[in-house]
């Protein structure tokens, strides 16, 4: 997905890590979404792209979907699952402002959203609060994230 690679690629820089291998870990980490029963999402992927990725990277893949059994450890794969489920969150937001446009979010927003629970209920917002975990608190994550996913907007439609 193109969202999360682009916040992926922004947590890299924010952290000091490899932008390519966290971008392409982002961006084909749900290469198998639709192919493969939701049991196997993110072994597949996992399987498809062996070889083409670090290892490292081809565990948070399989860790971003818990019904794998692989545990969330490394900031990858942490980083991947906070930012696919802020991903949600952002789109969302985005979708609900006037001219449905990211130029239009603010990181206020995102957290006034984030804390209304009948709002985007699909996002999965303990996900999101993973980011703590890596050292981020949530104003700082989403901030990233919306800075991440603003640099690809247009491709995003939003």
């Amino acid at each position: 997905m193109i969202a999360v690679g682009a916040i992926m690629e922004k947590m890299a820089d924010f952290f000091g890590e490899d932008k390519h291998t966290w971008k392409m870990t982002g961006l084909l980490h749900d290469i198998d979404y639709g192919k493969a029963d939701m049991q196997k999402h993110g072994l597949i992927s996992a399987e498809m792209l062996k070889g083409k990725l670090p290892e490292e990277a081809l565990h948070a893949i399989k860790a971003h979907n818990e019904r794998t059994g692989f545990k969330a450890e490394s900031m990858l794969d942490k980083a991947l699952i906070a930012s696919d489920a802020a991903s949600g969150l952002i789109v969302a937001t985005a979708l609900v402002m006037p001219e449905k446009k990211l130029s239009q979010v603010k990181v206020s927003s995102l957290l006034t959203k984030f804390k209304d629970k009948s709002f985007a209920r699909g996002v999965e917002r303990k996900k999101i609060m993973i980011c703590e975990e890596i050292g981020l608190p949530l104003e700082k994550f989403l901030s990233i994230a919306l800075q991440g996913m603003m640099e690809v907007r247009e491709k995003l439609g939003l």
